[in-house]
């Protein structure tokens, strides 16, 4: 089964053929949208969850100062 996957891989990837495609300047822009939109999108999650995570610590610790 694997000797196929490797047959097969090697037969795709080493017959390369050009692709003769154009990129418009309209293209980079998508590109750099998409990318800036990455990177916000992580950093809200990062951020939510970090606020989740100061949350937790300062419950854990305002419990422990309660009960003494």
């Amino acid at each position: 089964m694997m000797r196929v996957f490797y047959l097969t891989f090697c037969l795709l990837f080493f017959n390369i053929h050009n692709a003769h495609a154009y990129l418009d300047p309209g293209t980079g822009s998508i590109i750099l949208q998409a990318l800036i939109g990455f990177i916000a999108a992580i950093g809200a999650t990062v951020g939510l969850y970090w606020q989740k995570f100061k949350f937790l610590i300062k419950k854990i610790f305002t419990k422990n100062k309660k009960q003494n």
